[in-house]
């Protein structure tokens, strides 16, 4: 009789974050079932309390390094994974615990902790491609059910996966949501968020939150201008708009930071008023 073939082994790791990609996992439902034949699921508490040592073949990492332990757990499951996959937008930029970038984290502790004296802690949240080499993000708060399933699917099949990296306007475009940034006014990120969701947000009417981080060129300066000629935001009020669930995704850090120094902000707006200006020109027949 022919040798069955091995399957590879398959483990998910939890670092700090609020357990949304493991249930995106889990939430996969009849598709899980079929890949626990495929994969031999070695190591996923939120699962099973059944743990095979590793190496392991693939291993999805879900949540921030936000601790000395955690920086050592991370090297050691790198040490042990010949595929590390970032899964999530903590895991992948820092998540919403990223906020403690920006602050003073000593003071954090002595405001929020009766003994902070016992809390050992970084004074960042970092995506794990800060300490260890990562072959693949899946991006998201939490990452889209299709786009895991795509990914471990282009695994077992040897192949790249194809997840795309455009931004959420085209979707919107794609499916006829009306621009709410262009009828009503409404702040929205879609113009510079990598695609995922499936444009939820605009389609009933609210402005995209950036859940999927940056796409791949996002052109953050020229929102950022948009925003405060056309919207009337105040530069101050562009700042939490970068700062949520993608805090530390290296495009968002810099335009929340752009848009914190006045300088910056006015060269923008000038910029974008002279745009304005011609635009308008054009459209009234002026040479």
């Amino acid at each position: 009789m022919p040798r069955r073939r091995r399957r590879p082994k398959l483990a998910v790791w939890k670092f700090a974050s609020c357990d949304g990609c493991q249930l995106t996992l889990l939430d996969c439902e009849d598709e899980l079932l079929l890949m626990s034949e495929l994969f031999e699921i070695a190591y996923f508490l939120e699962a099973s309390s059944a743990v095979v040592r590793g190496p392991y073949d693939l291993s999805l990492v879900e949540g921030s390094i936000t601790t000395p332990e955690e920086v050592e757990r991370i090297h050691a499951i790198r040490r042990q994974s010949r595929i590390l996959v970032a899964m999530g937008a903590c895991a992948t930029a820092g998540g919403i615990q990223a906020l403690r970038n920006f602050v003073d984290v000593e003071d954090m502790k002595r405001v929020v902790y009766a003994s902070p004296e016992y809390v050992r802690t970084l004074e960042h949240s970092l995506p794990a491609s800060a300490y260890v080499p990562v072959d693949f993000e899946l991006p998201g708060c939490p990452p889209s059910k299709a786009q895991v399933l795509e990914f471990l699917t282009a695994f077992l099949q040897g192949r790249r996966p194809s997840i795309p990296t455009h931004s959420v306007c085209i979707d919107c475009k794609r499916q006829g949501i009306v621009c709410v940034m262009v009828a009503e006014g409404i702040p929205c990120l879609g113009p510079v968020t990598r695609t995922g969701c499936g444009a939820l947000c605009p389609r009933y009417r609210r402005g995209c939150y950036g859940c999927f981080g940056p796409m791949e060129s996002p052109n953050t300066e020229s929102l950022s201008a948009w925003f405060l000629v056309r919207s009337g935001l105040a530069p101050q009020q562009l700042v939490p708009l970068y700062r949520s669930f993608n805090a530390a995704a290296p495009a968002f850090v810099e335009a929340s930071q752009h848009s914190a120094d006045p300088n910056g902000v006015q060269q923008a707006t000038e910029s974008l008023w002279a745009q304005a200006v011609n635009e308008r020109e054009s459209a009234n027949g002026k040479p």
